[in-house]
């Protein structure tokens, strides 16, 4: 099958595209992360996205909107749930992509971080696929995160801390806040 694998990243990348290649699937990659906070991180995502495609034969399809106002209207005021709109955003246009350029099914990246919402993703991509009228193509890639992070160490690949928004940066450092304010006593 001819597929569109959303990318979030180039490290994310690394198993999906092994796994899917090995099952003798033609890949594209689509960039599509208005999500990603601030645009200096978006465009180093992007950049070693790039960087890694170019390396291993991966034709990638970049969509340089950075639409940060289209994704903050999404998840605001609705922050406990933020994730739901941040994938429905991203795939829905993935879906789109996947319809307009006659691929036969599209995916995510996403599906190899075990940080994310696994069956929420699976949900996301099949209402989106469906609504778009092209299959999303399901596989848990999870397995092969370690590898993929060993992997992307090797090549000395950017690798990011956060998930991209700027309220898991925020988590990130409360988290780091809280273990030193626990440490000296602070509140």
């Amino acid at each position: 099958m001819k597929i569109l694998l959303h990318t979030c990243c180039g490290p994310c990348t690394i198993y999906p595209l092994k796994v899917l290649r090995a099952d003798s699937h033609e890949v594209y990659g689509y960039f599509n992360n208005p999500n990603i906070h601030p645009y200096t991180e978006w465009q180093k995502r992007k950049e070693t996205l790039l960087d890694y495609a170019r390396d291993n034969d991966l034709q990638v399809i970049v969509n340089e909107n950075y639409d940060l106002e289209g994704y903050l209207r999404e998840v605001v005021h609705r922050e406990s749930v933020r994730c739901k709109y941040c994938y429905t955003m991203r795939l829905r246009q993935a879906a789109k992509v996947a319809r307009h350029g006659k691929f036969d099914a599209f995916s995510t990246t996403l599906l190899v971080s075990p940080f994310q919402k696994h069956d929420l993703i699976a949900e996301i991509g099949r209402a989106v696929g469906e609504e778009a009228g092209v299959p999303f193509y399901y596989n848990d890639f999870r397995p092969g995160f370690r590898e993929a992070t060993e992997v992307s160490r090797s090549l000395n690949m950017y690798r990011q801390q956060y998930c991209g928004c700027i309220y898991s940066e925020r988590e990130r450092y409360d988290k780091q806040l809280r273990k030193k304010s626990n440490k000296t006593g602070g509140h």
